[in-house]
């Protein structure tokens, strides 16, 4: 049986671009469901799907996964064959805790720079908070290519879970467009050229849907 991906708006579901960027890039095949957020009858939508009431979810036959992190954990469990965490031990250890760091973390960034995928590219007046979040994220990928990236152009050389988990941080500094290093940007533009991220993007484009909230 086909996996179900249930996703949000692409242009604003940071949380729901993570796991679709993991299916597509491992070419692991997938239908999605996408349910407008914040309109009417979208929070009983989602639970048709998932108890949460919160999308992502992933629909398995019977087995419901939710929470991006789980997903991954999941996928790469249901697809060993695909390299979805580094194989290296100590690889792998850095990338489930970069991911973890993510999920539970730099809530200064994600709250002055919402992921707004067609917001008109520029700079704000950043906080400390969100500058302090910026460093944090530029110094774990400067330390992952360094330690590990010599095989390619991701964090761990080859595409994997921590590039997913962070393709929504790519996304806002694309838009918000901090100061980053030669090196952040190259990383940046690395995902940026993946056509799982190419695919995302022009479903984003494709929505005619607006949520006024997060169009400021």
């Amino acid at each position: 049986m086909a996996l179900t991906l249930v996703i949000g708006n692409k242009s604003y579901s940071s949380w729901s671009m993570r796991p679709w960027m993991l299916l597509e890039a491992f070419g692991i095949a997938f239908s999605e469901v996408v349910i407008p957020l914040y309109v009417e009858g979208s929070k009983e939508q989602i639970l048709n799907y998932t108890p949460s009431g919160k999308v992502p979810a992933l629909i398995d036959g019977d087995v419901t996964i939710w929470d991006s992190l789980s997903i991954c954990e999941y996928v790469a469990e249901k697809f060993p064959d695909r390299a979805i965490w580094p194989r290296d031990e100590k690889a792998r250890a850095l990338a489930r805790s970069m991911s973890a760091e993510m999920h539970s973390s730099f809530q200064a960034l994600r709250q002055q720079c919402g992921m707004v995928v067609h917001r008109p590219k520029g700079p704000l007046d950043f906080s400390v908070d969100t500058l302090a979040d910026i460093a944090r994220i530029e110094a774990m990928w400067a330390n992952a290519r360094a330690k590990f990236g010599q095989g390619g152009p991701f964090l761990f050389g080859a595409f994997s879970a921590a590039d997913a988990m962070y393709a929504p941080v790519v996304c806002r500094f694309d838009v918000y467009q901090p100061k980053v290093s030669a090196a952040t940007r190259a990383y940046m533009d690395a995902v940026m050229a993946t056509p799982a991220w190419k695919k995302w993007m022009a479903g984003a484009a494709s929505e005619t849907w607006r949520i006024p909230r997060f169009e400021t």
